[in-house]
This record gives structure tokens, C-alpha cells and sequence, in this order.
């Protein structure tokens, strides 16, 4: 099963199955490479949380980024990730299945095939267990609010069959003596029991007539155990306290799970656009066509994507790319919906629908994440296969044996063997990855690092060399005016400068842009403008002619002399493009132009040798120029001339010197090295689709500093799964000890079991909190 986001343009989150092991390139090229991309497959958890109100549902649930193509189902009996696994697992197989988007708090699928399929993936549903029913979408696609069960009567419920249980107990301590008495304990037992677990018990024995051992399975054994060896009050309490926990659970872990779903509030519903008569008219932003001109007002969100056309302002684009400092806005400029425009009123061009914005593909692409398991949910979900059915034929040992061996009673036994059940869930085990890694990427996201799947979020803490492309990667990428120097001192500095500026004017190569961007002034007109190839141009002023070009137009003309070509070489050493201004006798200035490198380039390179990890740069620019600028960013490791397969060459060599290797370029250009490297970052992700879509790592903001930010928080991230397993399985084992040995109830089972689970999901929820 191919699971894709299919909005227009896809946002591809295949995962790769291991760092060295990829099918397809995920860069967009059709040639194979060492590596490859496994298929985002579902988990294949074994049991978790089972209870009837779970993912109770709020009354007007309300999709309303319903994907194009999809069809919505409501499913009652699917409460938590376990049950949305194995409705995973059931699609897996079927062909034709395009997308899944599972929404737990409310019990919905929203679920593209391509045409046909839909019947026999509705049946694989079925056969799992479930009951898919179609779900009717108004208007703005709301589902119809009289589909979902609220909120409020699930909780009502729970604290009512909590209030019957607690009677039940208190009947039960009272010890009164009579039919009547015992009657009443187990017709309050048995109503509470109804009114928490009636759901949870045709789960658990659907699921034990298909041969799973799920929680529901556990949970419906131990609680009819419990009910006839007589224990009717402490079974009644453990499926109350069990279905509240539970809920409470589910809606810690919807919070992290529908964490990214709160950018979707960035984006106004409205947007002021420009009619053909020249008036303005408020309209849906859904309804917004490309190309349309719309305004926006200071203080209000931009509600598309679009470019300048009048106005200036500050823009706070932290929502999209993290920047925690406003972006000045001039015509030209783009804007991003979600951003916050400060300070001036704008009009702009809208460049892309509501349902293709950034902001749009960020959420789409972290939606696709979360579908993808990291190698540590798979360790989780093989060792919770193995683990619950162990438990249970534990149990069943205990429950028939230890009469025989240990002289229990049958009733100490049978109830030894139902704590036991209680104990075996593997339920904190389960969600401490999941709600671990998309807290993660939830944050990230809120930072401007867009990671594509948990497999990249683990494996970045990995990474021992991070190759960096030079050009818009450490340095700016366009050319700057860096350096002008008056050659003809007898020249008046201000009349050279200003004549250079307009002749340059006049050109549309990048190294006269820059050199008439920095120069400024007056402009004037000059005559008889015409190019060199290969040279540069040369035009008159005040009937006099001059030329503006490189080193090799002033040796033709024989204007060079000993102390220009010692000038010359010395910016030449230092990586700078030379142009020169000469009339027809003499030269009158050298204006040197570099591709200057970025402030946060420096900081960026120091953070990631903090982290023992090596940066390597890896260019395509000449060997002088790219050590000059690699001296500055404080990288040793230079290698310049490089085409795109040596830079594929020099990956693979890096790989075999340090081991798992990173490459950050601009998604493009260094397709082949981002291809074969272990994780590959794109810069300046913010608008660009090929970068969205070609590597696996984004930098929304073409900050460097965003790589050893991904590295710190992948650790971070390792670091709490493990402490979460570790708090999942030390926790069940010491009361497996007392279940055993000691005097553990089912109650404290019960409390064990759902207090590891909510502490699993509190520390992983912490990682939504990075700090900056």
C-alpha cells in the first residue's frame, strides 16, 4: 500500500527503511542508487487502550482539510493507535489504496483510493473487526455533527459506572449479610461494569475469536475472571479506573498527535481581493483564485502565499520558517499564508491556492510523518508481539499450576493470573513512540524544520559528517559589491564610482547587478551601450568611451601594469570576482564582487564541531575561492571543482571515512549527493516545492543553524524513547514481582498500568517544548 499525501503537488514522506538501505531515489530521479526508500507501512502493535470513549468526539467535529478525492467513514470502535494499526495492517494488501488520514479524536478515516477500490478496502475494514460508516460532509466539508457522540455524555457515563462502583465496594466493606445485600453488590458491579467497559468487552471478544491478544482481549478476561471467582466490586472499580485512564490518556495523546493541526488556525478564512472594477470584496481564501490581487491590512494574517506588488512592511514569519526576528516586505518580496504582517499595509499577487500554500504542504508533509514509523516503534511493535502473548500463557500457567506446585488455592491462583492479565498490557510500551516522535516533529515544525519521517528524526543523532554545498548553503548566493578601489588617483572618486554604476546599470549579468546595487546614485544615462562576450561592455559618457570588464578585456587593451596585477591577485586569492573600469588610456577603478557568506554560517559550523560532528564542504566553484570562504566559516575540509558525480563520489567516500553522512544543498543541483547521503537537508524550503519534495530534511529559513538544532533534537528525542521504555517496562516489572510473590490487587494493576502510560505520554509531550 502506497500511502501519499495526493494533494497537488504531493508532498512524498517515504520513509527509508534503514541508513543504508534505499530502493528509489527520493529526490525525484529515475536511477538507481545503493539506497532505498521502504513504504511508510503501518504498526504492528499487539494491545493498547481500548476504552468505549477514548476518542469520544467533540460535537461538531469538523475536518476540515478533508483531502481531495477522500472518502470520510466513521468508525465507533476505533479508540486509540493500536486500532488504527490494525485497520493499517487490514489496508495494507489492498490494492488501489492511495491515502489514509485517521483522526482518532474523532473517530474518522478519511480514506483516497484510486477508482474500484474503495468496496474492497471497505471489506478489509470490515474483516479486521470494524465497522466503517460513511459519513455525510456539508458545506465546508463538516462532518454532520449528529454522527459523533459528545465529549460530555462519555465523560457522564464514566463517572457514573465509577459512582455504581464505588457502591458496589462500599456494599462489599460493610460486609452485611443476607441474598438482598449480595445481590445489590453485584447488580452495581455489573451496571458499572456496563456502563464503562460495554464496548471494550465486544472488542475484546471479537479480537479473541480472530486470535489477537489486544488490551480490550486482556481487559475482558480479567475483568469476567474477576466477576466469577466473586471479586464483583474490584472488578466493577478496575473497569471504571480503567476506561477514565484511558480517556485521559487518549486526550493527552491527541495533543500530540494533532499538534501540527493547530497551523492550520494561522491561516485566515478570508482574504480581500481586487474585482475587475477596481473594488475590493471580502471571500473565502478557499475560493481565491492564482494570480488574483488581494491586500492585507497591519496586524492581520496573510491568508495565501503571494508576492509583493505595493506597499512595505515587517512581516513575523516565525510560523512558517521559525524566525524569531520580522522579515522586511518590499515589491518583489514573497509572503507566506500564516505570517503576521506588523507594521504596513500590502498588496500582492497570490501564487498558490489555499490547498498548495507552504504553510499547507508543512502540515500535509508532518501528517505523512506521522504515519511513518522510526526504527525504535518497530523494535516496540515486534517485542509487544512477542510480549503479550507470552504474558498470557503466563498467566494461564500460573492460574493452572501453582495449586499443584504451591499449594494456592484455586481462588489465589485464578486471581494471581488476573492481575497478572492487568499488568501484561503493553500500553505505556506501545504509545511511548509514537507520542515521542510526532511531539518531535510537531516542534520542529513550529521551528522551521520540517523532518519527513521519524526514520530521519532518530536517524540524525547518527550523523558523523555533514556535507554542505557552498552557494546558497554558507554563503548568500548571489554576489555582493565587497570591495572598490580608485586606481586612478587623479581621478574624482565620486564622477568614476557613479560612472561605473551606470554603465553596469545597463547590464543584466549578475556581477554588474551587483556592482550597480552597491555603487547606488544618481542614474544617468550613457551611449553606444554595447557587450563583450566573455569580456564585458563598454558604452561612452560625455563622448568618451569606457569599458567596464574582467581581467582579460584590460590585458587585451594593454592597460595592465605590475601594481594592478599585484591587486588583482591579491582579491583573486581571496575568492572575489574582479571587474574593472578603464577608459580608452587608462584604468580608473577595480570593484571586486564576492558571494558573501551568511552570519549564521560561522555559528552554524562551530555548533555542529561542538557536537563531534564533521563539516565538509563540497562545491562546485573554483578550489581558491571555495577555501577562502571555507577559512572564513571555519571548515577545513574544502574541496572545490567538484561536478555533480564527483560530489556523489566524495559522499561515498565520506561515508566509508567517518560513517553516517548528511549533505545540505539546495534539493537540485546536488540531487545525486543528497540521493546517496543518510539524510539529506534542503535549504530555503520556504516556497520552494522542489525542495519540499526532494530531500528529507527541510531548512524552511536557510538557516545553518537549523542542522545541529535537528541533531540536538534527535538526541534529545533517542534519549527520551529509551527513558520512556524503560519507565514502560520497569514499572510492569516490578509489579509482575508483587502480582507473584507479593499482595498486588487488580486495582493496583490497573493504577500501574495507566500510571506508566500517562507518564510515557507526559515525557514525550515535553519535547514539544524545545527550547529555542
Amino acid at each position: 500500500m502506497t500511502n501519499q499525501n495526493t494533494l497537488n503537488p504531493p508532498v512524498p514522506a517515504v520513509p527509508r527503511a534503514a541508513p543504508h538501505d534505499h530502493a528509489h531515489d527520493h529526490h525525484g530521479h529515475d536511477h538507481a542508487h545503493d539506497h532505498a526508500h521502504a513504504r511508510a507501512s503501518a504498526p504492528a502493535e499487539t494491545a493498547c487502550c481500548g476504552s468505549a470513549v477514548c476518542g469520544s468526539t467533540p460535537a461538531s467535529a469538523e475536518p476540515a482539510d478533508l483531502p481531495k478525492g477522500a472518502v470520510l467513514f466513521r468508525i465507533p470502535t476505533m479508540d486509540c493507535a493500536v486500532e488504527e494499526s490494525e485497520i493499517r495492517r487490514a489496508l495494507e494488501p489492498v490494492a488501489g489504496v492511495k491515502a489514509l488520514r485517521f483522526r482518532l479524536s474523532e473517530r474518522s478515516l478519511a480514506l483516497t483510493t484510486e477508482d474500484g477500490a474503495l468496496p474492497a478496502a471497505l471489506e478489509a475494514i470490515r474483516q479486521a473487526g470494524f465497522k466503517p460508516e460513511p459519513v455525510a460532509v456539508t458545506g465546508a466539508q463538516k462532518v454532520e455533527p449528529a454522527r459523533f457522540a459528545g465529549m460530555s455524555t462519555g465523560l457522564a457515563r464514566l463517572i457514573a459506572a465509577l459512582v455504581l462502583a464505588i457502591a458496589a465496594e462500599t456494599v462489599s466493606f460493610l460486609a452485611l449479610d443476607g441474598v438482598g445485600f449480595m445481590a445489590a453488590e453485584m447488580g452495581l458491579a455489573l451496571a458499572a461494569i456496563a456502563l464503562a467497559g460495554l464496548d471494550t468487552y465486544k472488542k475484546g471478544f471479537a479480537a479473541l475469536v480472530r486470535g489477537r491478544l489486544n488490551i480490550n482481549a486482556l481487559m475482558a478476561v480479567a475483568v469476567t475472571g474477576a466477576f466469577i471467582i466473586g471479586q464483583w466490586p474490584e472488578a466493577a472499580m478496575v473497569m471504571a479506573l480503567y476506561a477514565i485512564a484511558e480517556l485521559i490518556e487518549a486526550r493527552a495523546v491527541d495533543r500530540a498527535r494533532n499538534a501540527i493541526q493547530s497551523l492550520l488556525a494561522l491561516a485566515p478564512e478570508q482574504a480581500e481581493v481586487r474585482q475587475p472594477d477596481g473594488s475590493w470584496q471580502t471571500v473565502r481564501a478557499d475560493a481565491v483564485a492564482l494570480d488574483a490581487v488581494a491586500r492585507i491590512r497591519p496586524g492581520e494574517r496573510v491568508p495565501l502565499d503571494g508576492v509583493v506588488l505595493e506597499g512595505t512592511s515587517a512581516i513575523d514569519q516565525a510560523p512558517v520558517t521559525g524566525e524569531s526576528i520580522p522579515v522586511d516586505k518590499a515589491a518583489g518580496d514573497p509572503v507566506f499564508a500564516g505570517t503576521i504582517n506588523q507594521t504596513g499595509a500590502l498588496v500582492f499577487r497570490v501564487t498558490a491556492v489555499a490547498a498548495n500554500t507552504t504553510l499547507a504542504r508543512i502540515i500535509h508533509a508532518v501528517e505523512e510523518a506521522q504515519g511513518s514509523r522510526a526504527p525504535t516503534q518497530r523494535f516496540v511493535d515486534r517485542f509487544a508481539a512477542i510480549y503479550t502473548p507470552t504474558v498470557f500463557v503466563l498467566a494461564l500457567a500460573i492460574a493452572v499450576l501453582t495449586p499443584w506446585l504451591l499449594g494456592w488455592t484455586w481462588v489465589q491462583a485464578v486471581y494471581k493470573a488476573l492481575v497478572l492479565l492487568v499488568i501484561a498490557c503493553p500500553c505505556a510500551l506501545v504509545i511511548s513512540t509514537p507520542v515521542t516522535v510526532v511531539s518531535a516533529l510537531a516542534s520542529a515544525a513550529r521551528r522551521g524544520i520540517l523532518i519527513k519521517g521519524g526514520t530521519y528524526l532518530e536517524e540524525a543523532r547518527k550523523l558523523k559528517a555533514v556535507a554542505l554545498d557552498k552557494t546558497g548553503t554558507i554563503t548568500e548566493g548571489k554576489p555582493k559589491l565587497v570591495e572598490s578601489v580608485l586606481i586612478d588617483k587623479a581621478g574624482d572618486e565620486g564622477a568614476v564610482y557613479a560612472l561605473a554604476a551606470n554603465i553596469a546599470g545597463r547590464s543584466d549579468h549578475p556581477v554588474s547587478k551587483a556592482i550597480a546595487e552597491g555603487l547606488g546614485g544618481p542614474a544617468e544615462e550613457v551611449g553606444d551601450f554595447t557587450a563583450l562576450p566573455g569580456r564585458g561592455v563598454q558604452a561612452t559618457h560625455a563622448g568618451q568611451a569606457y569599458m567596464l570588464g574582467n581581467h582579460r578585456l584590460i590585458e587585451e587593451r594593454g592597460l595592465c601594469s605590475p601594481a594592478l596585477e599585484a591587486e588583482l591577485k591579491r582579491h583573486e586569492e581571496a575568492g572575489r570576482t574582479v571587474t574593472l573600469l578603464a577608459s580608452a588610456k587608462s584604468v580608473l577603478a577595480l570593484f571586486a564582487v564576492a558571494d558573501t557568506i551568511k552570519p549564521s554560517s560561522q555559528a552554524a559550523v562551530a555548533e555542529l564541531r561542538a557536537l563531534g560532528v564533521t563539516p565538509v564542504m563540497l562545491t562546485g566553484d573554483n578550489t581558491a575561492t571555495a577555501k577562502t570562504i571555507g577559512e572564513h566559516a571555519g571548515i577545513d575540509d574544502v574541496r572545490g571543482n567538484l561536478l555533480p558525480e564527483e560530489k556523489l563520489d566524495a559522499i561515498q567516500s565520506m561515508q566509508q571515512r567517518y560513517g553516517a553522512v548528511a549533505m545540505t544543498g539546495d534539493g537540485i543541483n546536488d540531487a545525486p549527493a543528497l540521493a546517496k547521503a543518510d539524510i539529506g537537508f534542503a535549504m530555503g524550503g520556504a516556497g520552494t516545492d522542489t525542495a519540499m519534495e526532494a530531500a528529507d530534511v527541510v531548512i524552511m529559513n536557510d538557516d545553518l543553524r537549523r542542522i545541529p538544532e535537528t541533531i540536538r533534537l534527535s538526541r534529545r528525542s533517542h534519549a527520551v524513547l529509551w527513558q520512556n521504555i524503560t519507565l514502560a517496562l520497569g514499572i510492569k516489572g516490578i509489579f509482575f514481582v508483587l502480582a507473584v510473590f507479593g499482595s498486588a490487587t487488580m486495582w493496583m494493576a490497573v493504577f500501574a498500568d495507566m500510571g506508566a502510560s500517562l507518564l510515557v505520554v507526559a515525557n514525550g509531550l515535553r519535547l514539544m517544548r524545545m527550547p529555542k
